[in-house]
């Protein structure tokens, strides 16, 4: 569904360097990355600012045009099939709006009806399902300037879907949404993807979006790829470790294993850090056998966490 093939995008930057002159700069936001999106997949794609998201996404929707590589989405190259492109895709951008500020919601996807030349019948049945699901109904004759972000976000993340896109790019969809609304939004897409097998790209600094949609994480850093895989792939990668909570009969000292590290002490209660490509079976062996065990748990490592440590062992390397 999506092809990336060594795919660079440079930027020409003018910095002043005395009174009259001005240097040029070439910077590489996007450096030589490779990566295929299967049909269905929902794939994270993620990264600190600057770190060559946006210009991915921009060149995959065929804004921006790759200084090298080959790009190829739904079949068709994004840059010189932008048009028909448009009607194979949707873009929701969690800073922006494709909707008609001074138009209620209603009016603005009546256009964008036109726009894509959506049949009747089926625009009615695709808004009829998204107003059902984002909890859209009181708000569809309230202009778009009237709402609240996150309610202008569920109605970008309608007006996205209204023509049957085979990819949907997300770009900060939770973005300014409160809990019961960021949770409404995460089950409509999931329904979206199980459903009609919507390829989907997202794109977010809240971790929970990508633990609770994502079967897959792309890491990019510096405009280039640092990690694809799943989210256990990236919690054993580099650094990471995971957490034992054990709770004892009365409050002892620390306990010291090999392998592992005492994080604190509460009480009984103590937890212990160990690698995360290590067993946690002999720990919890050696606890079992000489402490007073009244009960164990095994904590993954925290997504936001493992990420930080990845970019922090980059900056330090």
């Amino acid at each position: 569904m999506i092809r990336v093939e060594n795919v660079v995008k440079t930027f020409t930057v003018r910095t002043r360097a005395g009174r009259f002159r001005r240097e040029k700069t070439e910077v590489r936001a996007v450096d030589g990355i490779d990566f295929t999106v299967r049909g269905g997949e929902v794939v994270g794609y993620i990264g600190p600012n600057g770190a060559g998201k946006s210009t991915t996404i921009k060149m995959l929707t065929g804004i921006l045009v790759p200084s090298s590589g080959r790009l190829r989405v739904a079949g068709l190259d994004p840059a010189r099939e932008r048009t028909r492109l448009a009607r194979r895709i949707g873009v929701v951008f969690g800073q922006r709006t494709t909707l008609w500020w001074d138009l209620p919601l209603r009016d603005s996807y009546a256009l964008m009806r036109r726009m894509y030349r959506v049949p009747r019948d089926r625009y009615r049945e695709n808004l009829d399902r998204c107003v059902e699901l984002l909890d859209l109904a009181d708000l569809l004759d309230r202009p778009v300037r009237q709402l609240s972000l996150g309610q202008r976000m569920r109605g970008d993340i309608a007006a996205a879907l209204l023509h049957d896109p085979r990819v949907l790019y997300l770009d900060e969809p939770t973005i300014g949404l409160d809990v019961v609304s960021k949770a409404r939004v995460r089950s409509f897409l999931r329904a979206v993807n199980t459903e009609q097998g919507t390829t989907v790209l997202l794109t977010t600094h809240d971790m929970t979006d990508i633990e609770q949609l994502c079967s897959r994480v792309m890491v990019i850093d510096h405009g280039r790829l640092v990690h694809d895989g799943d989210l256990r792939g990236l919690r054993l990668g580099g650094h990471s470790e995971r957490t034992l909570v054990v709770d004892l009969e009365r409050e002892l000292p620390p306990i010291r294993l090999e392998g592992a590290r005492t994080l604190r002490v509460e009480g009984p209660r103590q937890w212990l850090a160990f690698p995360a490509t290590a067993s946690a079976a002999p720990l919890v062996a050696e606890i079992a056998a000489r402490f007073p065990l009244v009960d164990l748990s095994i904590r993954e490592p925290a997504i936001e966490d493992v990420i930080a440590r990845m970019y922090a062992d980059r900056a330090v390397g």
